[in-house]
């Protein structure tokens, strides 16, 4: 059963003065909706769960909004979705679990992190957030391929998804094979770290340096909840250095796509207009191929954004959340 945990908003921002919160003269951003943090115990790990209850509670016999999970991508944590969560419905329910190795969720001590992994985490949480029925399912970047697989391996589950730039990976080839594993086990072998910083002015930085359209408010809030202060005084961040290691698996389109065309649910597939360069494989012909095998599919793409489109225009995403969801049964 999971166990609740009130954590502070903005947990360690007193440990570093004002300047650590990103700058000496840059307050973080103030969530409308705060959020209180959910333990859950599964598949060995003790995963944490951000949740934003809804501000009101339902009139005597009105229907309750709906259960929405939140799945964040690669390096980042639950905290990321803050901005469209303030712009989503009031009586909405709201979780956002860390993803194994990151965040506030426990490490798995292994060397390296497998993708099924996710998937079967994922299950599990819902086994215990939401056992009845399917939910709604919004999803980022990594977060997004795992749930459009998920999606497919387990259709009655899901009953809408929204991918956020969850576009998947380049086809690879076999002959690609032998260099893959040898570089698994060089990463294996000579070891893998993420640097630390200074302070969470440098953590801030380095997240705008990244995406030089994050607001600095923005940047200062994502600080707080990317980062802690190590045994040294440093800052270091919230992810396992071992998500740094390479899959030694290629990425087996066909694969995905049978995971695809088995989707029953309601697709909103979103893309960032200002595409990364090693994202430009989704505008190939190819590509559009694999889309086709989701049966019920709309495709948006959000202008003014880059991969971190829930960042650049959390007002927009929010309005194509509602949207998309808007028809879902009320539970």
């Amino acid at each position: 059963m999971p166990t609740s945990v009130a954590l502070p908003s903005s947990p360690g921002a007193g440990s570093a003065g004002s300047a650590s919160a990103g700058s000496a003269d840059v307050e973080p951003y103030r969530p409308r909706r705060e959020s209180r943090s959910l333990f859950v115990e599964v598949r060995g790990l003790r995963h944490h769960v951000r949740s934003w209850e809804p501000l009101a509670s339902p009139a005597p016999g009105a229907p309750v909004g709906p259960a929405v999970f939140l799945l964040h991508g690669w390096m980042d944590v639950s905290a990321s979705f803050q901005f469209v969560v303030d712009l989503l419905p009031d009586d909405w329910r709201i979780l956002a679990p860390d993803w194994r190795g990151f965040g506030l969720t426990d490490r798995s001590g292994a060397d390296a992190y497998w993708f099924a992994d996710y998937l079967a985490d994922l299950d599990a949480l819902l086994d215990a957030l939401a056992p009845a029925g399917p939910v709604d399912l919004v999803a980022h970047s990594m977060g997004g391929n795992a749930a459009a697989l998920y999606a497919g391996v387990r259709p009655q589950r899901v009953r809408r998804l929204v991918n956020l730039e969850g576009v998947g990976l380049p086809a690879t080839r076999p002959a690609q094979a032998p260099g893959r594993y040898a570089q698994w086990l060089d990463e294996l072998r000579d070891g893998v770290a993420l640097r630390d910083y200074a302070s969470r002015a440098e953590v801030a930085a380095r997240l705008m340096k990244g995406n030089p359209r994050l607001r600095p408010d923005f940047a200062a809030f994502l600080a707080l909840h990317w980062s802690r202060r190590n045994a040294a005084g440093r800052f270091e961040l919230l992810a396992d250095p071992a998500h740094r290691v390479s899959s030694p698996l290629l990425y087996r389109v066909p694969e995905v796509v049978a995971c695809w065309r088995a989707i029953t649910a309601q697709v909103l597939w979103v893309f960032a207009a200002q595409t990364s360069e090693r994202m430009r494989f989704v505008h190939t012909p190819g590509y559009r191929r694999r889309l086709r095998a989701i049966r019920s599919l709309r495709e948006v793409t959000v202008e003014g954004a880059g991969h971190m489109l829930h960042h650049d225009r959390p007002d927009e995403v929010a309005r194509l959340i509602v949207e998309h969801l808007a028809g879902a049964p009320r539970l």
